[in-house]
């Protein structure tokens, strides 16, 4: 890997860490009780986000340099966001999967990593 898929790699990992903060200040704030639960939905939206990114070339600089490519962002969140409520759910002992858990993990994520890959195309756009 190069430098500067090494950077985007951890931009992802950041952007995954701040959505999924923001997600849980809506609900009970963060606190130390709740850390694990943080932890139970940051590492399988991560896990699912890094095993969907690369089928949609987001590492590839073609792609991430390309701003009318910023929609696959979008759209590999959308996919991996059942596969990470599905790897959730396998940690918290095969709980239910809710639908709207689903919906709102896809869109507030592709939001928030939609914001992140245009920051990143800003930096490394031809210019």
């Amino acid at each position: 890997m190069n430098k500067k898929t090494i950077l985007l790699l951890l931009g992802d990992t950041f952007s995954v860490v701040i959505i999924t903060v923001v997600g849980f200040m809506f609900h009970d704030g963060i606190t130390i009780k709740i850390l694990y639960r943080v932890a139970a939905t940051f590492f399988p939206t991560l896990v699912a986000w890094v095993l969907i990114a690369p089928w949609l070339g987001l590492y590839r600089e073609e792609i991430y340099s390309n701003w009318r490519q910023l929609w696959r962002a979008g759209w590999a969140v959308i996919l991996a966001a059942p596969l990470a409520a599905f790897f959730r759910a396998l940690m918290f002992g095969l709980i239910p999967i809710l639908p709207v858990f689903v919906a709102v993990l896809a869109a507030t994520a592709a939001l928030g990593m939609l914001i992140w890959r245009g920051i990143w195309w800003l930096i490394v756009r031809p210019r």
